[in-house]
């Protein structure tokens, strides 16, 4: 038996907690003995599909119910599980079924799990020849026993956020899990009978699948599992589960914290209790350090403590996350600008630049989780403290390989060394502070110039819609090279409205960056492109900007 899932097996014939569903009014309960009963009869319905040893079975589903005894049970089988993203309020939905089609061929997928409310997509999957059950029918069985699975068996294929269109999965082993649990087990310092868990993000995420449901049954934790939906519908009912439940450990993308902090400044303070959150883990996304002020001064009405904002490091091909941002207050590091953009160098302020716009304010990403391998590099040559370059990763919960259309793709180089396509800096102390994605990097005159800022900036100007504001390079080859900025906005029927938008996002940005962009779009609300997790999506933005050029 794997490490893994010994230990989720132990934990429910052993641990009194468990998963806690439902809504703030009607909550249910699930002990950890009960999912593990209900993976039993599931593991009976695969093994009637002929599920077992190295097959592979993707999963559409919402409910953390049914997705809980559902992973136990295909790890029974020894078979590899893959959440498919769901459809979002932006989503056209003949594409999302397109590429969720071409997902599922791109995994060979012996059989498609499907549960409310997506189960017309059945006689879609029927007409390519794709099987399929309902989540229903696999709780109509006789339980069985599971077989022994291996370190190397492929517990997860976690599509990456970049799969529209083009799939790629991460494969990720039980050695891979049980790692990445034993690091971040070791970060938080878990107290099992104390600790509680809450997520509401996606299980088609990594964070929400891996460190929102797996990581509760791995530590055997009391967790509580809600579903995006219904934080979009009613971002207070975070904290109101929060409150209920005593939580100690929630997560989130620096967006989603933005909103509850919102909503946390237009409620009553003798309603919400978070004085019992100690981690509020904030990753996948890049950080404001005004973001961390607004949403620690929101919450201290509410009895949040200052050390709870954990900003961290984390992707879908490290398990549980690369850097962790510790126990207490975050750390926010004040640099000259010159330095990032001339000198790829990231220079701590002298007090002339700390008293004017020349200063970037980066926010630490924390240490290393342990067993974890971080360096800097420049065309692969390791780099000293504070030098920016490409972040690479390396350890036992990094996975070794891509499944893509074409196959399997290598993710290390022969040292073992995971290049995140990242670009970042390590201070003295070994601490981490992200730049932006080299991808996405945009060089004007020689200068470096991430979207990051440019989209920070632009957000400033009052009626653009914060968390809605992406940057895109444009230009290059035989044209200069500059950027553009999309943003959401209230008011854009108005004529005016959007032109004092443009001038003053142009304005506010030059006087932020040091360049002004080449084009600015305004854009009514839900109109900027964003992966199903809830991302910026950059290639999606610039097939937009060329639509409306040519429209226009």
């Amino acid at each position: 038996m794997s490490a893994l899932t010994t230990e989720i097996f132990e934990n429910a014939a052993s641990s009194p907690k468990g998963l806690n569903v439902g809504t703030v009014a009607s909550p249910v309960r699930l002990s950890w003995h009960a999912v593990h009963e209900g993976a039993r009869q599931m593991a009976g319905a695969l093994a009637a599909h002929g599920i077992g040893p190295g097959t592979s079975v993707a999963v559409l589903a919402a409910d953390p119910a049914n997705v809980a005894p559902m992973t136990q049970a295909l790890w029974m089988r020894r078979a590899a599980l893959t959440m498919l993203q769901q459809p979002t309020p932006r989503m056209d939905l003949e594409v999302w079924l397109h590429d969720t089609i071409r997902a599922i061929r791109m995994l060979k997928a012996d059989l498609v799990v499907v549960d409310e409310p997506f189960l017309t997509v059945r006689k879609h999957l029927e007409q390519q020849g794709i099987t399929s059950c309902t989540m229903a029918s696999t709780r109509m069985n006789k339980p069985i026993e599971p077989l022994e699975a291996a370190e190397d068996d492929v517990a997860l294929r976690q599509l990456t956020s970049g799969s529209t269109g083009t799939p790629k999965a991460v494969e990720i082993t039980h050695a891979n899990f049980a790692a990445g649990g034993a690091a971040m087990r070791d970060a938080v310092a878990f107290d099992v009978e104390r600790d509680v868990t809450l997520s509401w993000l996606p299980l088609s995420h990594d964070m929400g699948m891996v460190g929102g449901l797996c990581l509760p049954m791995q530590v055997g934790c009391e967790a509580v599992a809600a579903t995006p939906d219904q934080f979009l519908r009613r971002p207070l009912m975070w904290a109101e589960l929060i409150s209920r439940h005593d939580v100690t450990l929630t997560y989130g993308p620096n967006f989603a914290y933005m909103i509850l902090a919102r909503v946390l400044e237009r409620t009553e303070p003798d309603i919400l209790d978070l004085s019992s959150l100690r981690l509020a883990i904030n990753g996948g996304e890049p950080i404001d350090p005004r973001d961390l002020d607004r949403f620690a001064a929101a919450g201290a009405r509410h009895g949040l403590q200052e050390s709870a904002q954990t900003p961290c490091y984390g992707l879908a091909e490290v398990v549980m996350g690369a850097t962790f941002g510790g126990t207490h207050a975050p750390i926010v590091d004040i640099v000259s600008r010159e330095a990032i953009t001339c000198r790829n160098r990231a220079s701590a302020a002298n007090d002339e630049e700390s008293q004017s716009a020349a200063t970037q304010h980066i926010v630490c990403v924390g240490l290393p989780l342990k067993g974890m391998d971080v360096r800097i590099t420049r065309n692969g040559i390791p780099q000293l403290s504070r030098e920016i370059g490409s972040i690479e990763v390396r350890g036992p919960a990094v996975a070794s390989r891509y499944l893509t259309d074409e196959g399997f793709v290598s993710l290390a180089n022969a040292a073992g060394w995971f290049d995140t396509g990242d670009l970042g800096y390590l201070d003295e102390a070994g601490r981490m502070f992200i730049c932006g994605r080299a991808k996405d990097l945009i060089v004007l005159a020689g200068k470096n110039v991430y979207p990051d800022d440019i989209e920070r900036a632009a957000a400033t100007v009052n009626g653009v819609r914060k968390g809605c504001v992406i940057a895109v390079r444009v230009g290059g080859g035989d044209e200069r090279e500059g950027f553009a900025v999309l943003a959401e906005a209230h008011g854009v029927d108005d004529p005016d409205v959007r032109s004092r938008l443009v001038q003053q996002i142009t304005t506010q940005v030059n006087r932020h960056v040091g360049y002004a962009p080449r084009d600015v779009l305004i854009l009514p609300a839900n109109a900027v492109p964003k992966t199903a997790s809830g991302k910026l999506c950059r290639s999606s933005a610039i097939t937009l900007l060329k639509t409306k050029a040519t429209n226009a």
